[in-house]
């Protein structure tokens, strides 16, 4: 009898702590926490999808028809200016090249035996005239047969990249035909688009800062080390897009972009007195934003507001609040609107210590 007495005792005990555990915790669950906007300096980022170009990037084609003789580098070597990089059999050419400078000597000959007979009167002027336009005549066409002949080389025009390489060797080239392509990476050229309203903002922005300096990150996402500055904007918008096209120039001296590339251009704005609420603190109701304010009745009102730009963790409030307000910060499913509630506020910066916040 004693013993059931004593389970019965532990029992009732075990059942107290437990209910009292439950509704500490359901307290706690409940729990609704408030702070306020917070009007600081900060910087907004924005990102525009890129597309990466080489500042030259150019066809290398064949001037000359014949055999691929001789290919003297591979696909994705470094090339220096002059250069030799293919050899179209030279030959016919080499031929072309021997008559014609042939029919320059003949031609001599008879402007220096024609001369002196001309002088003498023996022959008339005009035969010499002749004689003499032969030999330009002749000139002419061995100045033709050498290029013809050096075409048969082609060498590299700048410093560079090469590409692909569309022929074997062996090949029989047409005039004209694709050989490779040469790229000049030293610097890149990275274009994206902005739309209207960014292109103003950013055209009343140069006149105070000058040129626009600008980051890329790349397509594994990672900061580009050297910053890019906008050089070149296009003459017209798009009227499908209503965009408008810019162009970073950016240094590549480690060769790490190539062309074709793509990635993100990121756009540091600057933010004076910007009003800043955490995200969490929102609702989004039918594609509208939304927060609880909190009046000095503690009855909370859900007001709706306008974001001016959007920060990892954090809004930058354009319209609906003002610095002093308070907002509910915790439990915003718990409540509804009109609801008087009690709650425990938090200092904001101490609730935005916590949070991701670019800073000036």
């Amino acid at each position: 009898m004693k013993r059931i007495v004593m389970l019965m005792g532990v029992s009732a005990m075990l059942c107290h702590i437990g209910c009292k555990s439950h509704k500490e915790e359901k307290e706690e669950d409940t729990k609704l926490v408030a702070t306020s906007p917070l009007t600081m300096d900060t910087t907004v980022t924005s990102e525009y999808v890129c597309q990466i170009r080489s500042m030259r990037n150019i066809e290398l084609r064949a001037q000359e028809k014949g055999y691929l003789q001789d290919i003297y580098v591979d696909e994705g070597q470094f090339v220096k200016k002059g250069q030799l990089l293919f050899k179209i059999m030279p030959t016919i050419y080499e031929a072309e090249q021997e008559r014609a400078q042939a029919e320059v000597n003949i031609a001599e000959i008879e402007v220096q035996n024609t001369q002196p007979l001309a002088d003498k009167n023996v022959v008339s002027k005009n035969e010499l005239a002749m004689a003499k336009a032969k030999l330009s005549k002749a000139k002419a066409e061995l100045a033709l047969a050498t290029a013809h002949l050096a075409f048969t080389e082609i060498r590299a025009p700048f410093d560079g990249l090469v590409d692909l390489l569309h022929l074997k060797l062996g090949s029989l080239v047409e005039e004209g035909e694709l050989l490779t392509t040469l790229s000049d990476n030293s610097k890149m050229w990275v274009y994206f688009n902005v739309s209207e309203p960014e292109y103003l903002s950013y055209k009343a922005q140069q006149s105070n800062t000058g040129k626009l300096e600008v980051n890329l990150l790349t397509a594994d996402k990672q900061l580009f080390k050297h910053p890019g500055v906008v050089e070149t904007i296009e003459s017209e918008f798009n009227n499908e897009t209503g965009n408008i096209a810019f162009r970073a120039t950016f240094p590549n001296s480690d060769g790490l972009l190539r062309h074709g590339e793509t990635g993100t251009i990121l756009i540091n704005k600057p933010l004076k007195d910007a009003l800043i609420i955490p995200q969490k603190a929102t609702l989004e109701i039918m594609d509208k934003k939304y927060v609880y304010t909190v009046g000095k009745d503690n009855v909370v009102k859900l007001k709706p507001i306008t974001i001016a730009a959007e920060i990892p963790d954090l809004y930058v409030i354009k319209e609906g609040l003002a610095a002093d307000d308070k907002i509910l910060l915790e439990g915003l499913r718990k409540v509804k609107n009109d609801d008087k509630i009690s709650y425990e506020y938090e200092d904001p910066r101490k609730v935005v210590s916590h949070l991701v916040l670019p800073t000036e």
